[in-house]
């Protein structure tokens, strides 16, 4: 099993890209422009099928896939309303086929430069990528900084009016557990790189990452494993649960000790097991999937979170893009049932998720994937800044932690961009 984050995977000048809006993904190519209708995850499974390479005994990614897989790319799949308003246009799904790829291995110390020669210019490029990982340049970076306040689309009254009504959902029974978010916004200036260099010191994370497409650039500091596909043995690390931590390390750990004692959390979490169990169940073997760890305190630079570990064997003819399907999106990050919890999102957000509760995913021409929650995560548009945070809701949860707990999630967003969280005020 590759160790939570072991291994960085660096990789540039994509061969193919495949952005979904609606119903339509463009296919670019160097001499080719396709327009299709055809299920992304299909048409994604096609490309990386024709490559046939096999799996690496040292490294996670060989060349393959890396991008994003937005929130509302379910609605593919999903029969869900239209009652959000799409304010960004994001893309549903954006991903980009790579040829080659850096990958450093902080355990053993080790970093290697792997090719497919898939792309004619991988074989031309090569001693021009071995020099410049050999010695790389240092760069200036314009510094970044926030030119407006940060603002939420909810004010405190707004958000509890907003609970109130998921409360009463769960009491009459349309569901368990809804997650609900708020949504930060600003306008800034500067490199994007430069931010997320200040999230990687403020909230050092497993599953981070950073993209920079020509529409945005996307920033993700996320703690959460959402699907790991290794010799078809697929794994899942819900987060249900979370504490502050505290300077003070007696404080600290009282606060790590009552997440791992709280009931409320722990069948919070339960839920979210059960769920993706059931998700899994969908294409592993029958009686393959498993909870090989249940409730499990992880701790991470600004907050404790309650995390539990769901396994299984995929079933013969099933792959990365199956799983995909069948898992999305996350359950942590839905509720339950996944469905109902869905609609109530949809209707009590106002606007779409894009990014959040996404994926940031590769997958490998080797047909290994990884994938995080794109949650802790922060997209950049221009001068234009959003991010969002938020927390799963169930029928003994309080308003004013449910509140503060979403503060909390985003408290190493709000100390990168330098500013101090907006009070429970």
């Amino acid at each position: 099993m590759v160790s939570q984050g072991r291994y960085d995977i660096l990789s540039a000048s994509p061969y193919l890209t495949l952005t979904t809006q609606g119903r339509k993904t463009e296919v670019w190519d160097r001499n080719s422009h396709l327009l299709s209708d055809q299920d992304p995850l299909d048409l994604l499974r096609g490309y990386l099928q024709s490559a046939d390479i096999q799996e690496h005994p040292e490294v996670p990614f060989v060349g393959g896939a890396i991008g994003f897989f937005s929130y509302d790319l379910a609605r593919r799949w999903m029969r869900l309303p239209a009652l959000d308003a799409d304010k960004e246009k994001f893309p549903q799904m954006a991903v980009a086929l790579y040829d080659w790829a850096l990958v450093v291995d902080h355990e053993l110390r080790k970093s290697w430069l792997i090719g497919q020669g898939k792309d004619p210019r991988t074989k031309q490029a090569w001693s021009v990528l071995v020099k410049g990982f050999s010695n790389p340049l240092s760069q200036q970076m314009a510094p970044f900084k926030l030119t407006s306040p940060i603002k939420s689309n909810l004010t405190r009254k707004e958000y509890a009016q907003r609970f109130a009504r998921i409360q009463h959902y769960i009491r009459e029974g349309d569901c368990y557990q809804v997650n609900f978010a708020q949504w930060f916004s600003a306008t800034v200036e500067g490199d994007p790189w430069a931010l997320y260099r200040q999230l990687r010191q403020a909230n050092p994370a497993p599953f981070s990452a950073f993209l920079d497409y020509p529409f945005a650039s996307i920033l993700s500091s996320s703690p959460e494993r959402f699907l790991e596909l290794r010799h078809n043995r697929v794994e899942t690390r819900p987060i249900k649960g979370t504490r502050p931590r505290s300077k003070d390390p007696d404080t600290d750990r009282q606060l790590s000790a009552s997440l791992a004692n709280s009931e409320k959390d722990r069948a919070e979490n339960l839920m979210i097991v059960d769920l993706l169990r059931n998700d899994l169940g969908r294409v592993c073997k029958t009686g393959s999937v498993k909870v090989p760890a249940l409730f499990e305190v992880e701790s991470f630079a600004q907050v404790h979170h309650l995390v539990s570990t769901i396994s299984g064997e995929m079933d013969i003819g099933q792959d990365a893009s199956d799983l995909l399907r069948a898992c999305f999106p996350g359950g942590s990050i839905t509720g339950a049932p996944k469905l109902r919890a869905m609609e109530i999102i949809d209707e009590l957000e106002e606007t779409r998720r894009g990014l959040y509760c996404g994926s940031i995913a590769y997958i490998g021409m080797d047909g290994s994937m990884d994938s995080n929650i794109a949650i802790r995560s922060l997209v950049i548009q221009g001068q234009d800044l959003e991010f969002w945070a938020g927390g799963g809701i169930v029928a003994d949860s309080g308003e004013e932690a449910e509140f503060q707990e979403t503060l909390d999630k985003a408290s190493a967003i709000f100390m990168a961009l330098g500013v101090e969280p907006p009070s429970m005020n």
